[in-house]
């Protein structure tokens, strides 16, 4: 669920169904598709066994997240957005049940972005060097001026649009990116800087 050109999804009880991991890796996994998913390759590209998917594709096409076709060879599962746009959820920052929703959200991407990282490491293919890199992960604190949180933000809707512009293409691959940005509270109160940093290297 990136960002980027997105159906906005405000709902509580909508955003509540997406804290589900298996339900956010559904949905994932339509959204990286060119077309429609059976339930024998939603399970196949997910790991999981296709009895246990039913539940979580009925609930998510109750919620309309997801939309069920039947055609020949049985019945397939699509994301139910216009094609090339995918699901955002709306913030309401403070004592909000949205924001409440939104955080179990997002602790259990958290968690399904744990679980990637985790297998990806455990396959001595993965490549964690050069320009093909496709492992790593960190986490940087830093000041930004307001041009800059501007840059950052566009960098990251790009990232977004990359993944999303690469379906299909030869040569491409299925990968996962998850990130969290945040303001933090400054202890010490201070609105910028200050003038000397220490900088640590691990």
């Amino acid at each position: 669920m990136a960002q980027g050109a997105r159906h906005v999804i405000d709902d509580v009880a909508t955003i509540d169904l997406l804290a589900s991991p298996a339900r956010m890796e559904i949905v994932d996994a339509l959204e990286a598709s060119t077309g429609a998913l059976s339930v024998a390759a939603l399970a196949a590209r997910l790991g999981r066994p296709a009895d246990g998917l039913y539940y979580h594709l009925r609930q998510l096409v109750a919620a309309g997240l997801v939309r069920e076709q039947a055609d020949a060879g049985g019945r397939t599962y699509r994301i139910a957005t216009l094609r090339g746009k995918g699901l955002r959820l709306r913030y309401q920052p403070g004592a909000t049940p949205n924001a409440r929703a939104v955080a179990r959200t997002v602790a259990s991407l958290l968690r399904v972005a744990q679980k990637d990282f985790a297998a990806a490491l455990a396959d001595p293919a993965s490549v964690v060097e050069g320009a093909r890199r496709e492992l790593w992960a960190g986490r940087l604190t830093g000041w930004v001026t307001p041009r800059e949180l501007a840059e950052l933000n566009a960098l990251l809707a790009r990232a977004s649009e990359l993944l999303r512009g690469s379906q299909g293409k030869r040569g491409s691959r299925l990968v996962a990116l998850s990130w969290v940005l945040a303001p933090l509270a400054d202890a010490a109160g201070a609105a910028t800087p200050p003038r000397r940093l220490r900088r640590t290297r691990t």
